[in-house]
């Protein structure tokens, strides 16, 4: 994760990369923020109803709250912009939430930080464009990968679901798995939706998946060449995440303390 992170052009000397396990104010200020949620707050969010709706009565506390561990990951930096998904919109208005009952409670402390999408908000699974796609995805065709050999991903997107009109069109409500193969295109070139579909005219959906397909390789390319050539050098992937913890317990300390003062832990 660390190569790939790395490789993908996330700079260490501009952003802290570190794990998370390694800064234990995450879990502290996470058990103070669950304490300020209620339960159905929790289990109305849709990703927990969605996993559950699957996994019957499987679902656990863990996976209950894990929005609020994530909101106690932006909170302990003080962050004000927090780039996301589509599908983290909804568990950012939790983070959102939880500021604004902290700060009503104990006076103003948090920023209620912002949103932040790309044009590409959200990428669509290749077998359900109705579903994003995850990495979780029991169908192994249904996800791409920074790490998938060129010959994985031509299989990947050969098989994706399109429909029974050959014309390349972005219609994302009538249309959407051709549509997802022209945000995905759009995405992997830097292009616009409207110049990709131009630059498609006339060619059907069984030959545009390819051209997708190698618009997608050419783009992980040098990506995964990166990735192969960092985990080569382990050690430099451990210092790495080591002196991105220091500096980031730095941050976190004070403000986990400051917050335990404030909730009388202190």
């Amino acid at each position: 994760m660390t190569a790939a992170l790395l490789a993908c052009g996330i700079n260490p000397e501009k952003s802290i990369l570190f794990q998370q396990s390694q800064v234990s104010e995450h879990a502290q200020l996470s058990w103070i923020l669950t304490c300020m949620v209620r339960l159905p707050r929790l289990q109305h969010l849709h990703q927990w109803k969605a996993k559950t709706a699957k996994q019957k009565h499987d679902g656990t506390v863990g996976l209950l709250t894990y929005p609020v561990l994530q909101a106690a990951d932006i909170l302990l930096y003080r962050s004000t912009h927090v780039p996301v998904g589509e599908d983290q919109v909804q568990h950012m208005e939790l983070v959102q939430d939880l500021a604004q009952v902290f700060n009503k409670k104990y006076g103003e402390f948090f920023p209620v930080p912002k949103s932040v999408l790309t044009s590409m908000k959200k990428v669509k699974s290749l077998r359900d464009p109705s579903a994003k796609m995850s990495k979780s995805d029991p169908d192994k065709l249904a996800t791409v990968r920074i790490t998938d050999s060129p010959e994985e991903i031509v299989q990947k997107f050969r098989k994706a679901v399109t429909d029974f009109t050959s014309e390349v069109t972005y219609d994302p409500v009538s249309r959407e798995g051709v549509s997802n193969m022209v945000a995905i295109h759009a995405a992997v070139t830097g292009l616009s939706v409207e110049d990709v579909v131009h630059q498609s005219a006339g060619i059907d959906t069984a030959r545009y998946k390819l051209m997708v397909a190698d618009a997608v390789i050419e783009k992980f390319a040098p990506i995964k060449s990166e990735i192969e050539k960092l985990k080569m050098d382990k050690g430099h992937l451990e210092k790495v995440l080591q002196i991105g913890s220091v500096k980031a317990k730095e941050l976190a300390f004070p403000i986990c303390q400051e917050v335990k003062k404030l909730v009388g832990f202190l």
